[in-house]
Formats: structure tokens, sequence, C-alpha cells
């Protein structure tokens, strides 16, 4: 699990500032395989910190990945993460 924010255009609705980067945008948080293909994907404003993005990730894996058993997750993602995993 990781982000990337991204630059919005000027006619996005939903864009954030994330500081950090200094980007004025989204911030995409992704969910890849082992070989990086990416599984799912979440699109929220920028100035969301990825911690706080990443609780709503695992409620949506919820049932469309059985096979789902090991998550990594960047070092952003400090916090509450193994229990928002474990609760689903």
């Amino acid at each position: 699990m990781d982000s990337q924010s991204v630059k919005a255009t000027e006619m996005s609705p939903a864009r954030g500032y994330d500081a950090g980067k200094k980007v004025s945008g989204i911030k995409r948080h992704l969910l890849v395989d082992t070989l990086g293909l990416v599984v799912m994907v979440m699109v929220l404003t920028a100035n969301i910190q990825d911690r706080d993005g990443a609780r709503q990730l695992p409620a949506k894996v919820k049932g469309r990945l059985p096979r789902l058993q090991i998550i990594w997750a960047d070092g952003g993602y400090s916090g509450q993460l193994i229990e928002w995993v474990k609760c689903v």
C-alpha cells in the first residue's frame, strides 16, 4: 500500500494541497500485488494524510480479495492501520 500525490486540473471538483510534496491536487492510495500490478485504487484530495486515507481502504477490500493475507504498507501509513485491518 502506498500513495501518490498528483496535480489536478483546474476543473477538478475535489483538490487539496499536499504541503510535503508541494502539490495541489489529488492523492491516489494504491494497493498492489507483489508484482506491482494495481489491485485497488482510492482517490482522495491531496491534503488527506496517508494514515487517514488508509482507514477507508481495508473496508473497500473486504470480500473482494479473499486470498489477501499480508499487507505491506509505506511508513506514512503509521497509526492504527493494523487495528483497522483486523476489524475488517
